[in-house]
């Protein structure tokens, strides 16, 4: 397919600017450039033409099953973008004052209200905008927590599993701690053996996903909240994995201090690429004076803004939080009500329906119940044929699924880590075992074909250590080439080359 940039011809236009109903704004001198921008130049349909063909190229939840383990790639109502649409919400300024946004902040009242039900703990903040922010922000308060009570320079360390995900440890270097990292037991719990030998009077806290990244409920919960409450630590829950929990069991009731939320996994937010996402704290009453600032509270019949907060650990982010996420949520909580326990038993239901049709085919490193994820492991497929996870992960896209995570939790060799959620329907998820079970079969009689997979897709498999090492950033025009002119022949890719 050619450029954008291949297709321009000079003049045409694909629409016109407003002309400016106020004087236009005066641009420095040696701002001022000296050429037009290299923009290109087609008409509207050509436009429309060229992206609408890159959008078929690009695989989604539109398009087909996503089990991408522990991320929660979903489908999400459509309705809930028709509620963010509504001018009330969308037009709504940041700088508006709290007498014009009484409808957005009762939404995200209400939302908080929510989520501390859900969580089973006390006090919530919307401002974290991911996952990965929402760590950071629980270990601050962690660390202003101990500050308050003249222990900071004494509580130093953080105890992660090794199944943790990799923003965990780096969120720990980030918040200025030591990381110490506690063992997986023989049945994917965390080792509490190992974690009695690693806590003490200089732990400041644990960081753990219950269930964990291998879809298994901790079953040593309860005294692993002991262990560290016993030493005056506080507990980190990350929340990636909730959606096999909500309505089911509650992690302030599993013992953990603060909880960070997924709303663009659990509560209908479409996510990848980037963003946007959002990722609320909860927290115990003890450590709701550290929250982040301003806080959204209810005064009477009104909704305001509390910045009184001397305690707190300031903003972490511009304004309050990523509204649009709030919108998708709230209305997506509110269309379930008590029925997000129904979500979360189909998530594990589909799961364990997926684990069950699989395990004969692929190794099965524990061999328990899942919740709503779990992990294969295709180290029999290399050790005897020579195909690892990442050829299985190719050859999946020739069968028309997004591949699920591999290599990861890393504790797992040759790991691939499935999570099938709750919209599935049965159809979907045969046809993806269906698919799995014919590439363990492949892998026997045709392990080539599998090697050089896939073979339908618009580009084949690369060599990525090469893309790494000898990366073109730059596609083949020459320098004068973009705004008009006939382009230039385009050169191959490297990383490309016999694609």
């Amino acid at each position: 397919m050619r450029l954008i940039f291949e297709k321009s011809q000079p003049g045409r236009r694909g629409g016109e600017l407003p002309r400016p109903d106020v004087p236009p704004a005066e641009v420095p001198a040696d701002l001022r450039r000296s050429r037009p921008p290299r923009l290109p130049e087609l008409a509207e349909p050509e436009i429309l033409r060229h992206f609408t063909e890159l959008s078929t190229r690009n695989f989604g939840i539109d398009t087909g099953f996503y089990p991408l383990g522990s991320c929660t790639m979903k489908y999400n109502p459509r309705v809930n973008e028709r509620l963010v649409m509504l001018p009330g919400f969308r037009d709504l300024h940041p700088y508006q004052d709290e007498d014009g946004s009484q409808g957005a902040l009762e939404l995200m009242w209400r939302l908080q209200e929510a989520l501390i039900e859900i969580s089973g703990l006390h006090a919530c903040s919307l401002q974290p905008a991911a996952g990965s922010q929402g760590e950071l922000t629980g270990l601050m308060l962690m660390r202003a927590y101990f500050a308050d009570r003249g222990e900071a320079d004494q509580r130093d360390t953080i105890v992660t599993a090794d199944t943790a995900h990799g923003t965990n440890p780096a969120s720990v270097t980030m918040a200025g701690y030591k990381l110490a990292k506690v063992e997986t037991d023989a049945r994917g719990n965390v080792d509490v053996a190992h974690l009695r030998e690693m806590v003490n009077e200089r732990t400041a806290g644990l960081m753990l996903t219950n269930p964990s990244t291998l879809g298994l409920f901790d079953e040593h919960i309860e005294e692993i909240a002991t262990i560290f409450h016993e030493v005056g630590a506080l507990l980190y829950y990350d929340g990636a994995n909730l959606n096999a929990v909500c309505g089911i069991s509650r992690p302030g009731d599993m013992g953990f201090d603060i909880v960070h939320i997924n709303l663009h996994k659990t509560f209908s937010q479409p996510h990848g690429g980037g963003g946007p996402g959002g990722g609320p704290i909860v927290v115990r009453e003890t450590l709701e004076p550290y929250l982040p600032g301003p806080a959204v509270t209810k005064v009477g019949d009104a909704y305001r803004l509390d910045h009184d907060r001397p305690k707190s650990i300031g903003k972490v982010r511009g304004y309050t939080g990523p509204f649009g996420v709030f919108v998708r949520s709230y209305a997506y909580i509110r269309s379930y009500g008590p029925g997000l326990r129904e979500m979360s038993e189909t998530a594990v239901l589909n799961a364990n329906y997926l684990l069950a049709r699989l395990k004969d085919a692929y190794d099965l490193p524990f061999d328990r119940l899942c919740m709503h994820e779990f992990v294969l492991s295709a180290r029999s497929l290399k050790r005897e044929h020579g195909i690892s996870a990442l050829d299985v992960a190719k050859r999946l896209m020739d069968y028309g699924f997004h591949p699920p995570t591999i290599y990861f939790p890393l504790v797992v060799p040759e790991a691939l880590m499935i999570e099938p959620t709750e919209t599935e329907a049965k159809e979907t998820l045969d046809a993806f075992v269906d698919a799995m079970i014919a590439i363990a079969r492949e892998a026997e009689d045709d392990p080539e074909v599998i090697k050089g997979a896939p073979h339908g897709r618009p580009v084949r498999r690369l060599d990525e250590v090469k893309a790494a090492k000898r990366a073109v950033v730059k596609y083949g025009f020459e320098d004068h080439v973009g705004l008009a002119g006939d382009p230039a022949e385009p050169r191959q890719l490297e990383a490309q080359k016999g694609a």
